[in-house]
């Protein structure tokens, strides 16, 4: 649901000790579907919130008394009110108490004398994202709750593995399978998808493995772990609204912002398992880096870190450039599959910018052996259960 779809109404408080100014926001909000209550003052405004929090609070900032700043903190103060949009009303426009407001927490500024779109615009703007905000929460605890079920089930299985080589292995192909096939029900990718992709990953490592700023890292062992924990990659989609997920069209801008959570809803996924097992390990490190840094580009400009260059893990680095292939090559519900050619040359621009130069230089190496691997695995040989 984009933010032009969210309903308008909602309930304001107004925060002014000018009641010609309270009477003209009143008349103008209520105009608008809101529902409006009045504060006078810093004092008469906390016990207000408090008794009923509104979904956006319009606050006077010079106020005798208990002015507007100290409300703010206040109420930013108590976690029963801090995630109340706060958008500050002043005549004053010192960038000192600009800066001083949104330090506090504010969402917005708007000076007097301030226009009556401008004044709508925002409040529905704020009441919007504030929903999206709260919808995104329970989503996630949701999505928490999920992953506890889930975990709960394999714990006595886990529990009983020794720490042998063999049972070790054992357990982490356990995690692989329990946790890719619950995301795959639930995106509109196929198994193939996967089994492509950790084979690109495998791949890529290999050849990369006898390059001076990689071999230390990527030795047998960890590109064994690496093949093992690339389908792991987007579990944080299990997260994601089934409508946003499945929509067989271009996202909204909107939509797209929820679709960006879902590295960070992966690596959560991770972590709680990592907690349940009581260890950290090079498996789970590895998988937590790949789920949440994948979508990271070279340049600074990917998501969720907005992490440059080479503080990009090397494990995501080489999910990126095996995911975005694949995406190319593939048929979505959204798009027609692309020729081998045209992954190449999409590749190619993005060196230096979307995907790190040097893997770059060695894909377009061993190009050829990509294209082998995805008709290897193609989708129409693959059940989408595999």
């Amino acid at each position: 649901m984009g933010l032009s779809d969210l309903p308008i109404q909602g309930e304001i408080l107004v925060v002014d000790d000018t009641p010609a100014l309270l009477a003209l926001l009143s008349e103008l909000l209520t105009g608008a579907g809101y529902t409006v209550r009045q504060a006078p003052n810093g004092e008469l405004a906390l016990w207000t919130v408090r008794k009923r929090p509104p979904d956006v609070i319009l606050l006077d900032v010079r106020m005798p008394g208990m002015d507007g700043l100290e409300v703010c903190r206040r109420l930013k103060e108590d976690p029963a009110t801090a995630t109340i949009p706060v958008i500050f009303l002043s005549a004053l426009n010192e960038a000192i108490n600009k800066v001083q407001g949104f330090a506090l927490g504010a969402v917005d500024y708007i000076t007097k004398p301030w226009q009556s779109e401008e004044v709508l615009a925002r409040v529905r703007t704020h009441i919007a994202l504030a929903r999206v905000h709260k919808a995104l929460e329970e989503e996630r605890a949701t999505l928490e709750e999920r992953v506890r079920q889930r975990t709960a089930e394999l714990e006595d299985a886990i529990s009983s593995l020794h720490r042998s080589a063999r049972e070790t292995a054992r357990m982490q192909d356990a995690i692989i399978v329990a946790m890719a096939s619950m995301a795959e029900t639930r995106s509109n990718e196929t198994g193939a998808h996967i089994l492509r992709t950790q084979n690109y990953v495998r791949l890529l490592a290999e050849r990369l493995s006898t390059h001076p700023a990689y071999k230390a890292f990527l030795t047998p062992q960890t590109i064994e772990l690496l093949y093992k924990t690339a389908p792991l990659h987007d579990i944080g989609k299990v997260g994601i609204p089934d409508h946003i997920l499945l929509k067989p069209g271009k996202l909204t801008p909107d939509e797209f912002e929820i679709m960006k959570t879902h590295p960070e809803l992966g690596s959560h996924i991770i972590a709680a398992t990592e907690k349940l097992l009581d260890q950290s390990n090079t498996f789970l490190t590895l998988a937590s880096e790949i789920a949440r840094y994948h979508h990271e580009r070279w340049d600074g400009s990917g998501y969720p870190c907005g992490l440059v260059g080479e503080a990009i893990p090397i494990s995501a680095r080489l999910m990126a450039i095996a995911d975005v292939y694949d995406a190319i090559i593939s048929r979505r519900v959204y798009k027609l599959p692309m020729q081998h050619e045209d992954a190449i040359a999409i590749l190619t621009a993005g060196s230096g910018s979307h995907f790190d130069p040097q893997m770059i230089e060695i894909f377009l190496q061993i190009s050829d052996d990509f294209q082998k691997i995805a008709l290897t695995w193609s989708d129409h040989l693959i059940p989408s259960s595999f």
